[in-house]
């Protein structure tokens, strides 16, 4: 490098570079709060996450604590042993059916809770169904049915065909009698759950 080159060399001086140094924090402190923070930690002090849409990159599943996965054992299928059976689940099956349909439905079950969603169903119908929650949780189910009474007693029956935790179940379904049928679900999280039910067949929605 010739002398020339050097008086054209531009050096910065140490209160330029403490400048820039500084200049660098604050630029960097700022994507942590507008992006890194709702993007990563779902924390959003500035509103900016959702104004950008950075909030909806933020996965709650990751961050929860894997729940406590019970034995499950044939002694908690279905109601007390004390309940009996309603004669009305001998009755013959019906002529005629409900008409196939198909259906998605939504389902929130909230943070430490449970919720159950049901269809009407007529004795031998055949249903395809499957079910998942959105963020793959693992929760709780009681798949199940009850039998149609014309006067449903204080303790009702119920018989249980499925007790699981997952995040994810498909089957085919015969109803062993008329009735409602459906699941149980209860969220051990502390956030709420959404979930996706899809059923195919001769069954009929609630009002």
């Amino acid at each position: 490098m010739d002398k020339q080159e050097k008086e054209n060399q531009y050096v910065m001086t140490k209160k330029q570079l403490l400048k820039s140094v500084l200049l660098a924090v604050i630029i960097g402190f700022g994507v942590f709060l507008v992006a890194v923070l709702p993007a990563s930690y779902g924390k959003d002090p500035l509103g900016t996450g959702e104004l950008f849409g950075f909030s909806k990159l933020y996965n709650d599943n990751d961050t929860q604590q894997p729940i406590v996965q019970k034995h499950l054992k044939i002694e908690k299928l279905g109601s007390d042993s004390s309940v009996s059976k309603p004669i009305e689940a001998n009755d013959s099956p019906p002529e005629s059916q409900y008409l196939k349909r198909t259906d998605t439905i939504k389902i929130v079950v909230p943070a430490k809770k449970g919720i159950e969603y049901k269809f009407k169903a007529k004795k031998y119908a055949s249903i395809k169904y499957e079910w998942f929650t959105i963020n793959k949780e693992i929760i709780y189910l009681d798949f199940h049915g009850e039998v149609k009474q014309d006067n449903s007693p204080k303790d009702v029956f119920y018989e249980s065909y499925t007790l699981a935790y997952s995040n994810n179940m498909a089957g085919t379904f015969t109803a062993p009698f008329n009735g409602k049928h459906g699941w149980y679900f209860r969220n051990e999280y502390d956030q709420d759950i959404q979930l996706f039910i899809i059923l195919n067949g001769e069954y009929k929605l609630f009002d």
